[in-house]
C-alpha cells in the first residue's frame, strides 16, 4: 500500500489528560498505514487529523463560495489596488465554466480539502475493526469519522451536481478516478453515515469539546432530510436534539459567538470548527479577509484590539450588502451585534463608511492571528429547521412556537407574517447571516436564480451603493453565468476519465 500522509495536528485531550490538548500540534509524519493503526491513541490521532480540513475551508472557502455568493455579502472594489478576478468571479456569478468544468482555483481547493476528511476517515473506519481497545473509546472515534465524512459529503454535493462516491482509503491516483455518482447515491450515504454516527457518538455533555456528538449528527441528519423535503423525518430527529437538553439559546445572540475561551462550545453550540490563537498553527485570520480596504492601523485597531495593528491593502471582502441590512426588523438586536461601520479614510470611494462583519470579532494580542471559533451548527438553526420542517407539514401553531424562540431572544415580538414558510425562511437570513447558509437556503428553496438576477441588476443598476468608487462599475462578465452548481474542478479533471 502506497505511504498515507497523515497531518496529526491535534491530539485528543484523552491522550494526555490535558485540557488543551485537542488542539495541540505535533508534527507532520510518513508513515505506512499498514503499520500505523496498532494501538487506540493511533485512531485517536488519526481522527484528529480528520478534523483538520475544517480549518482552511471555514477561514479561506466556504464564505466563498457559500456566503459572498449570494446577496448577503459583496467585495469592496478598491481600484488602487487592482483584480481579485477569480474572487469576483464567485461574488460576480461569473465562474468560466465549460463542459461541467471550472478553473477556479477557490472551487478546487474547497473540493479537495473536503475529500482530504473523506479520505482521513475512510483511513479510520478501514481499519479500526481489526484493532482491539475499548469499545466506547471505538465507538467514539468510528461515530466522529463517520459524522466527519457526512459533512464533508454532504457539503460537496450542494456544491456539486454530481461528485466521486469514495468510501474506501484510494491506494493510487488509477484508483482515484471513479466515475460521478448520483445525488441519489450521494444522499443515501450521508444518511447512513448520520445514522450511525448518531448511536455511536455520545451527547454533548460526555463528550471532549469541540468533538463531533450526537447532538450534531442529529443536528446534520435533520439539515439532510430538510434538503430532501424529508419533512416528517426531519421532525423526528430535530425533537430529538431538543427534547435531550443538551443545548440552550445563550441569553443574547452576541453571546452565541466564540468571542473568547470561556465562550466556546457554549450552551449553543451544536458543532464548531475550533481555533486558537497563538504560534502554534491553530488560529484563523478569517475576520481579517472580511475587512473593508485599505484600511490603516489605527483603523483596523479599533476593531481588533492587537497590540501590533498592520495596515491592509487590497480588495475587501465579504462586506456586508444593503440587502442584508435592509433584512433586519425595527428593534432586531441581531442587527448591532452582526454588522459594524468603519470609515476608511484611504477610501477611493466618495462615501468612505463601510459595514463589515461584526458578530465574529474578537479583541485579540497578534495582528492576523485570532482564535474565535466557525459556528458550523448552532441551537437556533435548530429550532427554525424544527418550525420549518412542522410548517412543512400544516402544523403552522407548532412550528410557531419553535420560531418565536429565535424571535424573542433577538428582542422581537412574535412572527406577523401572514405567510409562516415565508417567516422563516427571512428568520434564517438574518439570524444565520455570514454563516455560509444563505446561498444553500436559496438554492433548496429554489429561489436562486430569481433572488440573484435581481440582486446582480441592482448592483448594476446603482455600483457605488455596493461599494464601487465613483467612476467604476462591475464588469461586462458579472452575473453572467449564474447557475445552481459549480463545475467540477478543473485540474481534478484532468486526472480523471469521468468528468
Amino acid at each position: 500500500m502506497k505511504k498515507l500522509l497523515i497531518l496529526t495536528c491535534l491530539v485528543g485531550m484523552s491522550l494526555t489528560g490535558c485540557k488543551d490538548d485537542f488542539l495541540t500540534i505535533v508534527p507532520e509524519t510518513e508513515l505506512s498505514s499498514a503499520i500505523f493503526y496498532k494501538t487506540e491513541a493511533d485512531f485517536q490521532q488519526a481522527v484528529n487529523a480528520a478534523y483538520v480540513p475544517l480549518r482552511t475551508i471555514v477561514n479561506d472557502r466556504a464564505w466563498l463560495l457559500g456566503e459572498m455568493h449570494s446577496d448577503n455579502t459583496y467585495y469592496s472594489r478598491n481600484p488602487l489596488f487592482g483584480a481579485t478576478e477569480q474572487q469576483e468571479d464567485i461574488a460576480d456569478f461569473a465562474v468560466p465554466t465549460a463542459n461541467g468544468v471550472t478553473a477556479n482555483v477557490h472551487v478546487l481547493n474547497l473540493y479537495r480539502q473536503d475529500y482530504l476528511i473523506i479520505a482521513r476517515a475512510n483511513q479510520v473506519l478501514s481499519q479500526i475493526d481489526a484493532v482491539e481497545f475499548n469499545a466506547d473509546s471505538k465507538n467514539n472515534i468510528k461515530g466522529q469519522a463517520m459524522f466527519l465524512r457526512a459533512l464533508a459529503y454532504f457539503e460537496l454535493i450542494r456544491y456539486f451536481e454530481k461528485i466521486p462516491l469514495h468510501l474506501i482509503p484510494v491506494p493510487n491516483r488509477q484508483e482515484a478516478a471513479l466515475p460521478l455518482a448520483s445525488r441519489e447515491e450521494i444522499f443515501a450515504q450521508i444518511v447512513k453515515d448520520a445514522q450511525e454516527a448518531i448511536q455511536l457518538l455520545p451527547p454533548k455533555s460526555t463528550q471532549e469539546a469541540g468533538r463531533a456528538t450526537s447532538g450534531s449528527a442529529r443536528t446534520l441528519l435533520g439539515n439532510v432530510y430538510i434538503e430532501q423535503k424529508k419533512w416528517a423525518e426531519a421532525e423526528t430527529v430535530l425533537k430529538e436534539v431538543v427534547n435531550s437538553n443538551q443545548y440552550s439559546l445563550m441569553p443574547t445572540y452576541a453571546e452565541a459567538f466564540s468571542e473568547n475561551a470561556s465562550n466556546k462550545n457554549n450552551a449553543e453550540s451544536v458543532f464548531e470548527v475550533q481555533f486558537l490563537e497563538g504560534a502554534a498553527g491553530l488560529n484563523g485570520n478569517f475576520m481579517y479577509q472580511f475587512m473593508p480596504r485599505p484600511i490603516s492601523p489605527t483603523e483596523i485597531v479599533t476593531i481588533m484590539g492587537t497590540t501590533n495593528p498592520q495596515p491592509l491593502d487590497g480588495e475587501g471582502n465579504n462586506t456586508p450588502t444593503p440587502d442584508i441590512i435592509a433584512a433586519y426588523e425595527a428593534g432586531d438586536q441581531r442587527k448591532e451585534a452582526s454588522i459594524g461601520f468603519i470609515t476608511l479614510a484611504g477610501s477611493a470611494r466618495l462615501n468612505k463608511e463601510y459595514p463589515y462583519i461584526k458578530k465574529f470579532a474578537s479583541p485579540h494580542a497578534l495582528n492576523n492571528n485570532h482564535g474565535m471559533n466557525w459556528p458550523i451548527y448552532r441551537y437556533a438553526e435548530v429550532l427554525l429547521f424544527l418550525a420549518e420542517a412542522l410548517n412543512e407539514q400544516g402544523k403552522n401553531g407548532e412550528a410557531a412556537l419553535y420560531l418565536n424562540q429565535v424571535r424573542k431572544r433577538a428582542g422581537l415580538g412574535e412572527s406577523q407574517e401572514a405567510d409562516q414558510k415565508e417567516a422563516i425562511f427571512k428568520e434564517r437570513q438574518v439570524e444565520l447571516a455570514f454563516e455560509n447558509k444563505r446561498w444553500f437556503d436559496l438554492v433548496r428553496t429554489g429561489r436562486a436564480i430569481e433572488t440573484i438576477t435581481a440582486y446582480g441588476n441592482r448592483i448594476k443598476a446603482n455600483p457605488q451603493a455596493y461599494y464601487y468608487p465613483e467612476g467604476t462599475a462591475p464588469r461586462g462578465n458579472a452575473f453572467s453565468n449564474i447557475s445552481i452548481y459549480y463545475g467540477l474542478p478543473a485540474d481534478e479533471a484532468a486526472l480523471s476519465p469521468h468528468f
